[in-house]
């Protein structure tokens, strides 16, 4: 019985070193996508196309909240 707990913890140990291997491979390939100047740029020329289309008329006022967020006011009608 010990030598099966002996071998479970091992196997747990080896498992969580190679899961956290793993996980810092994931984290360091989505920080250089995302960091990448290319990938910025296809990002913000997705959000201006999806901007103009959900409102069309370029002289809105918007109100920036951060670099991601902004605000236009409600239109009269």
């Amino acid at each position: 019985m010990l030598g099966y707990v002996a071998v479970l913890g091992v196997g747990y140990v080896l498992g969580t070193k190679a899961g956290r291997r793993r996980y810092e491979q994931i984290v360091g390939a989505y920080k250089a996508v995302t960091t990448n100047p290319a990938t910025k740029s296809v990002v913000d020329a997705g959000r201006r196309k999806i901007a103009r289309s959900v409102s069309p008329d370029p002289m809105a006022t918007i109100t920036e909240i951060d670099d991601i967020t902004v605000i236009e006011p409600p239109k009269e009608k």
